[in-house]
This record gives structure tokens, sequence and C-alpha cells, in this order.
């Protein structure tokens, strides 16, 4: 794991990143700076834009922050691991909390589908994008995960490309060993879209539809009942153990 300077702030900029460049800040990025971190002229943040890696950079401006002047690259670009969560919405806090675990977990893409017990039908996808911003921000990620629209699940399947795993997560299927299950899997190069249902669960169409995709496992979180929060957690940690970066690069994005 690359050494992280926790102590400093991070800030991510929607512009290009060199040594020497000056960068505008938006209002609410230099009332963040002024106001909330009590930040002045002179003092340094870390800033990134998901594609020029991490740089050091001198904060401008008389009355209050007005612009970056970039110094110094302190993190070469990464990429995040091929992995796509992929799941029915929840109501605002859950959603938040969950799109802000998914980016501190690894996800590169974030894709809402609607599933016949779907509680909430409409997505704020500008929300989404801010929150995945701001848990990049303080976990010192580099690349801003893809926010994708909401579209239903069967056109999803439909859509998607079949030589990708699907890690489809039942909590209806056989509580047998899923890290076990995921580790037959490794030939993962393809990428791997975990799917998490709402939590009225599947539908029973829904399921065997699923089913009958190509490249899918079938995966039980466990022998209790989680809410979909907490199993989007849990699906991607174990994916990550059994398949992703935790133990080396062997998705690629």
């Amino acid at each position: 794991m690359p050494q992280l300077d926790f102590r400093a702030s991070r800030l991510f900029v929607d512009a290009a990143l060199a040594a020497g460049q000056t960068v505008a800040l938006e209002r609410s990025q230099s009332n963040y700076l002024g106001n909330v971190l009590r930040l002045s002229a002179g003092e340094t943040v870390l800033v990134f834009n998901g594609r020029d890696g991490e740089w050091r950079a001198t904060i401008l401006g008389r009355k209050r922050p007005d612009s970056l002047s970039i110094v110094a690259q302190t993190r070469a670009q990464d990429r995040l691991p091929d992995l796509a969560y992929v799941f029915a919405p929840l109501k605002h806090a859950r959603l938040d909390y969950m799109v802000q675990k998914a980016v501190e977990m690894g996800a590169s893409r974030l894709q809402p589908v609607l599933t016949r017990f779907t509680q909430v039908s409409r997505v704020n996808s500008e929300r989404m994008r801010a929150n995945v911003i701001e848990a990049a921000e303080q976990c010192g990620i580099l690349s801003i995960a893809d926010v994708a629209e909401p579209m239903p699940l069967d056109r999803y399947l439909s859509q998607r490309e079949a030589q990708r795993l699907l890690v489809f997560c039942d909590e209806a299927a056989s509580a047998a060993s899923p890290l076990l299950a995921l580790q037959d899997m490794r030939a993962a190069s393809n990428g791997v879209d975990i799917l998490i249902g709402p939590e009225g669960g599947f539908a029973e169409e829904e399921r065997a539809t699923l089913l009958r995709q190509p490249r899918t496992i079938r995966l039980s979180l466990g022998p209790r009942i989680l809410r979909a929060d907490t199993a989007a957690v849990a699906a991607l940690a174990l994916v990550q153990a059994a398949l992703g970066d935790w133990t080396g690069p062997r998705l690629r994005g």
C-alpha cells in the first residue's frame, strides 16, 4: 500500500494537473477550504482529478481561497479494479452510505437497476457522484468511479458483456462458503459485476433470468439476512479478497 499523508486535506478538481499550473476554485471549494477547513493563502492541500495522479498545491487568494498553484506530484495515477457494483436503489441516507462504502471498497462503476420489488424508482445521479468524490477525497483514492444512470434489470442484463463474471447475491442461495465459491473462479480478467437486489429480494422470474445468464455465480452472504447496504460491503469484501486487488491486481481496470 502506498504511503499516504492522512493529515493533509484532499480536494478533487476537474482540471488538468501539472507543475506550475494555476487552477481556479469553484465557490463551493473556496468555501470548503476557507470556512470549513480554515485554510488560507500559502497553506497546502493535495489535489487530484482522477486522471493525472495526486499533486501538492498551494492555496492562493487575498480575502479567501480563490485558486491553487500546482507544485509537485505526490503520487502517480493508479487504476481501480474492473469491478462494477450493480444494485437496487435505496432511500437517501442509506444510498449515500452504500455509495461511499462501494467507493472505499474499490468499485470502479456504480450501476443502479430497477427490479420488481425496488422501493425507490428515482435516483439523483448528481448526489451519487458527489458521494463518490467525497469518499475518494477522504480515503486517499485517486480514481473516480463512474456513475451510470438507472435502468431496468432486464435491460441491464441484455446489455452487459457476457464474458464478465456476474456475482449474483441471493438470500435464497445455499449458505455454502462464498469465499470458496469465488476462489473457484480465478479467471476473472474480463471483469466482475456484483449484483445486490432490493430489501424485498428478487422476484422468482428475475431469479430464473439471472440463473440463465452466462458466467454467473449465485452467492449466499451467510446464514443471516443482511440489509442491502450491509450486503454491499460484505459482497465487495468477498470479491476483493478472492479475485480483486487485496492480494494483487487480478482484476485489471
